[in-house]
């Protein structure tokens, strides 16, 4: 996985030390509600889309940067599902990292899905309930996008959209 400039130079002077940072967890539901899955080129396991966030940039904004890059669809952000903070984690090149990951519901809005980038070597769509095992913290983002009350294609009747602004406050 591609270790973005700003983190590698802060590991130059970190060395592999615990490094907090913040991710985000894109669960991506297409217009039948099919859940979009890569299959991650350093563990060849099925995966949401995931990223690091850039310096100053906002959630909504990352997830739908990393969608793009990874899968070459466009999306839009329906609403924010979690924020977790995860156990430490170690990179197999021994950096440490406590990851903040925060989950994203996201609509397939256009493109084609295909492997967009060197992170994957297999897009995919699945049915919610034919999703491979995912990473716990993965699937808890998925049970909530695909189980919480009032979660339809286009909202309840009376739900305004939501603005991707207000997932950046």
């Amino acid at each position: 996985m591609a270790i973005p400039e700003y983190v590698a130079a802060l590991r130059t002077k970190i060395g592999h030390d615990p490094l907090p940072l913040p991710g985000v967890i894109a669960v991506v539901l297409d217009e039948r509600d099919r859940v979009l899955l890569v299959r991650r080129s350093d563990t060849s396991d099925w995966a949401l889309t995931t990223g690091c966030l850039e310096p100053g940039e906002q959630p909504a904004a990352g997830a739908i940067r990393e969608v793009h890059e990874e899968t070459g669809l466009d999306v839009t952000v329906e609403r924010l599902l979690c924020a977790e903070a995860l156990d430490l984690s170690v990179a197999p090149n021994g950096d440490q990292i406590y990851w903040l990951a925060i989950g994203l519901l996201c609509r397939s809005t256009g493109g084609t899905a295909r492997v967009n980038d060197d992170e994957s070597i297999d897009v995919a769509w699945f049915e919610a309930d034919a999703v491979p095992p995912l990473p716990p913290h993965q699937q808890r983002c998925l049970t909530l996008a695909t189980t919480t009350p009032g979660r339809a294609r286009k909202g309840r009747p009376g739900d305004p959209p939501v603005d991707e602004g207000q997932l950046s406050k």
